[in-house]
C-alpha cells in the first residue's frame, strides 16, 4: 500500500455503505463519475474542505466493515477518493484497530473473550472445545491468511477470533457477535458456551436468549429494530438482592425505562439541567469544584479545575467528550449506567456544555457496545426532538478495537480520522484538545454525579467519603465472586465489604488474590481485604484504584496463566509509537513466559531482574499511561503474593 491512488475498484454494496454515510459525490474528484479526460490532471486534493472531512474517515471504515465483513483495497480506495485521504495513511488507521479486518473476513464472526475475568470463570475450558469442535481461530493478522480455509470444519461465512476483554465481565465468560450485511446486526451473549458459540456461528441464533441464566444476559440491536433500544434491557437486577442500588448513580437503573424519556423526566431528569442555566455558566462550575469531585476515569484529576479552565479559555470553539471508551480488563460500569440510564449522561453533558461554552460534543463509544451506542443515541435524539439541548449537537463515535483510546488525546486521535496515538503533553487538552482547541474530556461515571450535584448542593455531595476522596464510587466486582456486578458505594468502604456485598466467594474456593483497579492495577493479597477504598488509602498502600475493578482470584485460578494473559494484553494493545511501550511490553511477555519454564533459581532471578528493569524503563519513559502501568499488576504479583518466588505453586 503507497501514497498512489488505488486501482481496485469498490463494489457496489461498497459504494452504497460509504456513501449512505457521507452522501452521495459531490463532483468527480470525491469519488463522482469522470466524464471528462481532459480533467483528469486537475485533481483537487488538500484545502480546507477535504481536512474538514478527515474526521470522517473512521467511520466511513466502519460502514465498509459493517457492510462486507473486512476492507477490501477497492473499498478503502474509495474511502480514500471520498475523503482526499492518501491510501498509506488510510492504510494505517484501518490496520491499527482490532475490529476493522484488512485481509477477507466472514460476515459472521463470534468474538470470545479469553481475558482475565473470562479466564476466572471457564474462558479456557470455552475456547478449547471451540478450537476442539470448530477448528482454530481466525487471524488478527493483514495478510491472506486470516481467511477462514475451505477445509476448516465451521461453516465458510462464520469464523470465531479470541478477544480481549469484552466489558460484560459480569456475565463472564461473554461473546460479542457481529454480522456483517445490508442490514449488520451486533449482540453480545452471557455466560456463553461452546454449544451456544457453534449455534450462532451456524445462524440459528441471532436475537434469541441462548440459554443463559438471565434473559438479560444477551443484549441484540440492529439499525432498524428501535424497539430494542426503548424496551429490552440490558441488564435486569432481581428484586431481593443487594443490586448496588444505595446511591444516586444507579437509582434509576432497573427502575426507569431506559428508552423512555417521559419516565425520564418523571424521575427527576433534566430537572438539573434547568437549574444550571437558571444559575448561570460561572455558577455551576464553583458548584462542581466546591463539591471535590475528582475524575473517575483512574487519573482522579479534579474535575472542577477542568471545567474553570476549559470555560475561560480563550481559543474558540470549545468542545466536551465523554470518553465511554471502557477498556479496562475487568471493567464494566460505564457501560451499565449508558445502557440502563442513558438520558442522564446526556444531560450531563448539555449541563458541561453550557458551563464551558461548547455547542458541540463528541461521546466515544468503545466499539464492543452496541446496546449502549442504540440507547444513548435514541436518548440524543429524543432530548433534542424535545427541545431539551438548545442547539447542542452531540455526535457518537464508536471506537475501532483499540485499549490505547482511553488514554484522552489518543481518544482526539481516533476521532479526528488519525490512529489512536496518544500525544505528547503539554499542551493539555484544556488548551489544545479535540481539532487542537480546548476541551472538556470527563469519563461517563463523573459526568453522572454531574446532574447530583446541582440538585444536591456540593455539601451534601462531598458530605459522603472522605475529605480527599468525596461521594459515591462505582466499583465492578467479578472474578470468583458470587453475584458480579456493578455496586455503588461511599469512598472509605473497604475491599471487604464489597466482596462480601457481591454474596462472596463462590461454594467451595479459597481467595488466593484480588485485582484492584484492572490489568493495569495491583494484586492485593488476603491480608489486605480491610484496606479502605480511596484514594489516599490505596496511594499509601501502593495501589490505586483506577477504573474501579476488584476482581476476585480464588485457588482455581492458574496466576502464572493470568500474569501472562496480562502481559499478551499489554504487547497487543501497545500503539508502537514509543520505544519503551512498544518493545518492553514484548520483553516482559517473553521474560514471564521464560520464567513459567525456568527449571532453577538461578534462571528465575536472571528473569526476574530483567523484568524489573525492563518495568521500570517502561514506567519512566514511555508517553502514556498505557506503558506507564503495564508492569503494575505483574510487579504486585511478583512482590505482593510471591508469585516466582521461594514455595510458588505451579499449577
Amino acid at each position: 500500500m503507497d501514497i498512489r491512488h488505488i486501482a481496485a475498484q469498490p463494489s457496489a454494496d461498497e459504494r452504497t455503505a460509504v456513501d449512505a454515510l457521507l452522501g452521495p459525490p459531490q463532483s468527480r474528484w470525491d469519488g463522482g463519475s469522470r466524464a471528462d479526460p481532459r480533467a483528469a490532471h486537475a485533481s483537487v486534493v488538500g484545502g480546507r474542505a477535504s481536512r474538514a472531512l478527515r474526521h470522517l474517515l473512521l467511520p466511513a471504515l466502519q460502514a465498509l466493515q459493517a457492510r462486507i465483513g473486512w476492507i477490501s483495497e477497492g473499498g478503502l480506495g474509495y474511502v480514500c477518493e471520498r475523503l482526499n485521504v492518501p491510501p498509506a495513511d488510510a492504510w494505517g488507521v484501518a490496520t491499527f484497530y482490532a475490529l476493522l479486518a484488512t485481509s477477507p473476513r466472514p460476515a459472521r464472526v463470534v468474538h470470545v473473550c479469553d481475558d482475565i475475568a473470562c479466564k476466572c470463570r471457564g474462558a479456557d475450558e470455552l475456547v478449547a472445545a471451540l478450537e476442539r469442535r470448530v477448528g482454530p481461530p481466525l487471524s488478527h493478522g493483514t495478510s491472506a491468511s486470516a481467511a477462514p480455509p475451505t477445509s476448516s470444519p465451521q461453516p465458510p461465512t462464520s469464523g470465531w477470533l479470541r478477544s480481549p476483554c469484552l466489558g460484560q465481565c459480569d456475565r463472564a465468560p461473554a461473546a460479542f457477535v457481529t454480522i456483517a450485511g445490508e442490514q449488520p446486526r451486533e449482540f453480545s451473549v452471557g455466560r456463553v458456551t461452546a454449544e451456544q458459540v457453534i449455534e450462532i456461528l451456524n445462524g440459528a441464533r441471532d436475537h434469541t436468549v441462548v440459554g443463559s441464566e438471565d434473559p438479560a444476559d444477551v443484549t441484540s440491536i440492529t439499525a432498524a429494530d428501535v424497539s430494542l433500544v426503548t424496551t429490552d434491557a440490558g441488564r435486569v437486577f432481581r428484586p431481593g438482592k443487594d443490586t448496588g442500588h444505595d446511591g444516586p448513580l444507579l437509582r434509576r437503573v432497573g427502575r426507569v425505562d431506559p428508552g423512555s424519556i417521559d419516565a425520564y423526566r418523571a424521575s427527576g431528569g433534566f430537572a438539573a439541567l434547568e437549574k444550571a442555566r437558571a444559575r448561570g455558566p460561572a455558577a455551576v462550575v464553583a458548584e462542581i469544584a466546591d463539591s471535590k469531585l475528582l475524575g473517575r476515569g483512574g487519573a482522579a484529576f479534579p474535575a472542577g479545575r477542568k471545567w474553570e479552565a476549559v470555560r475561560t479559555a480563550p481559543a474558540t470553539p470549545h468542545y466536551v467528550v465523554c470518553n465511554a471508551d471502557e477498556s479496562e480488563p475487568g471493567t464494566f460500569k460505564d457501560r451499565v449506567l449508558l445502557e440502563e440510564d442513558p438520558f442522564a449522561i446526556v444531560e450531563a453533558m448539555a449541563i458541561a456544555a453550557f458551563a464551558v461554552g461548547c455547542d458541540r460534543a463528541f461521546v466515544y463509544v468503545r466499539g464492543e457496545y452496541p446496546l449502549a451506542a442504540a440507547r444513548l443515541r435514541h436518548a440524543i435524539d429524543a432530548a433534542r426532538a424535545s427541545g431539551l439541548l438548545a442547539g447542542l449537537d452531540i455526535e457518537i463515535r464508536r471506537g475501532g478495537g483499540a485499549y490505547v483510546c482511553g488514554e484522552e488525546t489518543a481518544l482526539f486521535e481516533s476521532i479526528e480520522g488519525r490512529r489512536g496515538e496518544p500525544r505528547n503533553k503539554p499542551p493539555f487538552p484544556v488548551h489544545a484538545g479535540l481539532f487542537g482547541r480546548p476541551t472538556l474530556v470527563n469519563n461517563v461515571e463523573t459526568l453522572a454525579n454531574v446532574p447530583h450535584i446541582l440538585l444536591d448542593g456540593a455539601r451534601a455531595f462531598a458530605s459522603a467519603g472522605t475529605p480527599q476522596s468525596a461521594g459515591t464510587r462505582l466499583f465492578c466486582l467479578s472474578g470468583g465472586v458470587r453475584r458480579p456486578g456493578v455496586y455503588e458505594a461511599p469512598f472509605g468502604s473497604t475491599v471487604r465489604e464489597m466482596v462480601e456485598r457481591a454474596g462472596g466467594l463462590l461454594p467451595g474456593r479459597t481467595l488466593r488474590a484480588i485485582l484492584l483497579g484492572g490489568a493495569a492495577g495491583t494484586f492485593l493479597g488476603p491480608a489486605d481485604l480491610d484496606l479502605r477504598l480511596t484514594h489516599e488509602d490505596t496511594r499509601a498502600a501502593g495501589a490505586a484504584l483506577g477504573s474501579g475493578v476488584i476482581m476476585a482470584i480464588d485457588d482455581s485460578v492458574d496466576l502464572h496463566g493470568l500474569l501472562l494473559r496480562i502481559a499478551a494484553f499489554f504487547r497487543d494493545e501497545s500503539c508502537g509509537q514509543c520505544v519503551p511501550c512498544r518493545v518492553g511490553t514484548l520483553r516482559q511477555e517473553e521474560a514471564l513466559h521464560r520464567l513459567t519454564a525456568a527449571s532453577n533459581g538461578d534462571d528465575a532471578a536472571r528473569e526476574l531482574a530483567l523484568l524489573e528493569d525492563v518495568g521500570a524503563a517502561m514506567k519512566d519513559a514511555s508517553i502514556c499511561g498505557l506503558g506507564q502501568t503495564a508492569f503494575s499488576a505483574i510487579e504486585s504479583a511478583i512482590t505482593r503474593l510471591r508469585v516466582f518466588g521461594e514455595g510458588d505453586v505451579r499449577r
